[in-house]
């Protein structure tokens, strides 16, 4: 899980950038904001992008990193365009629970998403597997 400021992705080989967090295992990026285009090619992907709410931010929840994340609703947060609940747990047991917004944007991405990104799913369509694999 990568923890980022604002406008995450910003620059230039925005599609490699997000090839490269895939490869490096992340699975998830929490993000203030979105460089538009980057977010949607972390989700083709097949990373999960989640945007703190207004007002809210690594510093303000006082988030180190360090803790272990649990990610709760985002099933149901696909299809409604909704939030998931994030908890972190520190090293000392002590947890901060939070909602985040789930930034797969279009039916299109959560379907991407579901299937582990677009190319998966473009390969079971090849391969005749049902929608729902």
């Amino acid at each position: 899980m990568i923890i980022a400021g604002k406008e995450y992705g910003a620059g230039s080989s925005r599609d490699w950038a997000a090839k490269g967090v895939l490869l490096l295992g992340v699975q998830v990026v929490l993000a203030e904001s979105f460089e538009r285009i980057h977010r949607t090619n972390l989700v083709g992907m097949g990373v999960l992008a989640l945007q703190f709410l207004p007002g809210e931010n690594p510093q303000c929840l006082k988030l180190t990193g360090q803790e272990t994340y649990h990610i709760a609703g985002v099933a149901q947060a696909l299809s409604s365009g909704g939030r998931a609940t994030v908890r972190a747990v520190d090293d000392k047991g002590i947890e901060k629970e939070f909602e985040v917004q789930v930034r797969v944007d279009t039916p299109q991405e959560a379907e991407y998403y579901r299937h582990g990104g677009i190319l998966p799913f473009v390969l079971r369509q090849i391969a005749g597997a049902p929608v729902g694999a």
